[in-house]
């Protein structure tokens, strides 16, 4: 069957071709820059003058992400900053600063892209009053379509009654939330090369930042909040039946948590960026149709290059598959 181009890919991330200097002097720890790479079409992610990622010009042009697009299937693909851009750890500032550049490089982006492009920014989340301000300036200045956020901030999970004041927020704007893994906990017990973060570190602290979605209740507080977790919800579906069954084992989760973990988890979406098929229908059956987005982590070596071919072969109904391909991206992104 031949692919229909209307995919809509909402894991996909920017790096632009360069850093500006720091406007307060010396540059603080973990300021980023580039540098030049092996060829032409690629440049070094520089941090702490460490080489932290090399990345192709597919990362910064829009012309040669969408050359791309036809082979993917995609009509449409949301981008996001390299999550180790959002820098939750540089002073609240210097934060600012960075994340104002890298709104406005996806908004220069996305106004060459003919359409094709969509922006989900990202704020300091390190201080609530500029990332409310940065919310507002990225929605009402920019015309972004939603926000980037970590699994944790500096260590605090998301679920944390401390953010209860940005998903406010978003909620009152009308932005949906994409959480990616970043700085995962657990890297300690990993035995391999340093890109085991990306394999197995990443999906385990998306998972427990979505778990704590749950036991926090911020869906029965925020009915009206969207939020999308990267990487299939990472280790969230083998941890929902036990989180299930808990609630009426111990007293204090049943007290806890309104309302039961199961019915909540269908109310967040999820990226189908699994790379397996017997999955991918586990985590519909487990989240609903309706709940899932196409996720590729493009451009980077680790993504899915072929994403509507990867949702076909999962043997779904034909309503199903553009549930999947299409329609719950969409409506999570409010197009």
């Amino acid at each position: 069957m031949a692919l229909c181009a209307c995919g809509v890919d909402i894991h996909a991330h920017i790096i632009p071709f360069d850093f500006p200097a720091y406007a307060g002097g010396a540059s603080p720890a973990g300021w980023p820059s580039m540098a030049p790479a092996q060829d032409c079409h690629h440049r070094s992610v520089m941090i702490d003058g460490k080489n932290y990622r090399t990345v192709s010009d597919t990362s910064w042009s829009a012309s040669l992400r969408l050359a791309d697009f036809a082979e993917m299937g995609l009509q449409l693909q949301a981008i996001s900053p390299m999550p180790e851009l959002l820098s939750y750890w540089l002073s609240p500032s210097a934060a600012a600063q960075l994340v104002r550049y890298l709104n406005e490089q996806i908004a220069t982006m996305i106004g060459e892209s003919q359409g094709q492009l969509i922006g989900l920014g990202a704020v300091p989340l390190q201080d609530l009053d500029l990332a409310l301000t940065e919310l507002r300036y990225m929605k009402e200045k920019l015309g972004l379509r939603g926000v980037e956020i970590g699994s944790n901030i500096n260590g605090l999970v998301i679920g944390d009654p401390h953010w209860f004041p940005f998903f406010q927020a978003c909620v009152s704007l009308d932005l949906p939330v994409f959480v990616h893994a970043l700085r995962p906990a657990g890297m300690d017990r990993l035995v391999g090369p340093a890109a085991l973060q990306q394999v197995l570190a990443y999906p385990t602290d998306v998972g427990l930042a979505a778990a704590s979605v749950i036991t926090g209740n911020l869906l029965s507080k925020l009915p009206g909040l969207r939020i999308a977790f990267s990487h299939g919800g990472g280790s969230l579906a083998m941890l929902l039946p036990r989180l299930q069954q808990a609630t009426s084992v111990f007293p204090a989760l049943k007290d806890t948590v309104r309302v039961p973990p199961a019915e909540q988890a269908r109310q967040m979406f999820f990226d189908t960026l699994v790379f397996d098929a017997a999955t991918l229908r586990h985590l519909v059956q487990s989240f609903g149709a309706s709940q899932l987005m196409i996720g590729t982590d493009y451009p980077f070596n680790f993504h899915d290059h072929q994403p509507v071919e990867r949702i076909r072969a999962a043997g779904f109904e034909e309503a199903v598959v553009e549930q999947l391909v299409h329609a719950n991206a969409r409506r999570f992104l409010g197009l």
